[in-house]
């Protein structure tokens, strides 16, 4: 038997989600089937699967342990990362979220190829150090990064400490209540100075390469990207920002590259021999401003609420 005592950062979650995040071997139909035989309790009585967990609840699983497998640790993860935070990575910090500025080579979680030095290692370790993550006293919840760019893309990425403020930016995301911007170096002038685009995209998740076209394909999502020009005639490149519609992988990239001003340093988009010319190991794109809109709902992070945050420290402007 398992008992667990559900904590502030376990609360407000389904009571089947908080179960196989604490197991990720266990299968659902043997969890599915500990639920309807009452095997699975929560305090002391029958419970559903969408039932929703509060502070103080106590839930006892009644499944043997050779099918409710090992109990999720991060114990190994948090010291995996050989790297750690620095001061200049810290853009803004609170006790809900930490903004970071992503440096262009880091990738932010761990993939196929590198599951040793992700930036999300980096903040459960930052975190550790400095007395706000315990791994040995969470249920479920470890720290996270709620937004991804590129690992050739630099910027900025907002990490959650805790379930409330996990859940809150998660929210804001979906509904469009954070703004993100971007500013890159162009290889070429667009034909308008300022502009609203739509194409349509669609991931090659073999290759990982994205194909836009001007009209509606088999599989493709529309994607829409606005731009404006702040100088065209950067170190002979044009200089941009741009701010995502939608948000669909490598969008700007690709988006730009369509309309034939793809980003300086970009090899899987952009012109060989502007990349050549230019010298740059990384695309020339970063997410260097947040915007947190103001909503007419009170929430855990009301007080960010029309406050704006800028990375200033972006490798191609120096």
């Amino acid at each position: 038997m398992k008992q667990f005592i559900i904590k502030s950062n376990d609360a407000d979650q389904r009571l089947d989600r908080f179960i196989l995040k604490a197991f990720p071997e266990l299968q659902k139909s043997v969890m599915y089937k500990a639920i309807r035989t009452k095997n699975i309790k929560l305090n002391g009585k029958r419970c559903e699967i969408s039932t929703r967990l509060r502070a103080g609840d106590e839930l006892k699983i009644f499944i043997n342990d050779e099918l409710l497998g090992n109990q999720k640790t991060e114990k190994k993860q948090v010291f995996r990362s050989g790297s750690s935070l620095k001061k200049e990575d810290i853009i803004y910090e609170d006790e809900n979220i930490i903004l970071l500025n992503k440096k262009p080579g880091v990738i932010v979680h761990s993939d196929s190829k590198n599951d040793t030095d992700t930036l999300a290692d980096r903040l459960k370790n930052y975190l550790y150090k400095h007395g706000e993550y315990d791994p040995a006293s969470e249920n479920s919840f470890a720290p996270a990064l709620c937004n991804r760019l590129d690992r050739n893309t630099a910027g900025i990425v907002i990490g959650a400490k805790n379930a409330a403020a996990l859940r809150e930016i998660n929210k804001k995301i979906r509904e469009n209540s954070v703004v993100k911007k971007y500013l890159c170096l162009l290889s070429a002038l667009p034909d308008k100075p300022k502009a609203t685009i739509t194409a349509w995209h669609r991931k090659d998740n073999a290759t990982n390469i994205v194909t836009v076209m001007k009209e509606e394909f088999e599989g493709s999502k529309q994607i829409i990207t606005s731009y404006r020009v702040i100088d065209p005639s950067f170190g002979g490149h044009v200089l941009a920002e741009v701010e995502l519609v939608t948000g669909r992988t490598h969008q700007i990239r690709a988006h730009m590259a369509f309309i034939g001003c793809p980003i300086a340093g970009d090899t899987k988009y952009g012109r060989a021999d502007v990349n050549e010319r230019s010298g740059f190991e990384y695309q020339a794109l970063c997410a260097y401003r947040l915007l947190f809109k103001k909503t007419t709902e009170e929430n855990v992070l009301s007080y960010l609420e029309g406050r704006e945050f800028e990375c200033r420290d972006i490798w191609f402007l120096a």
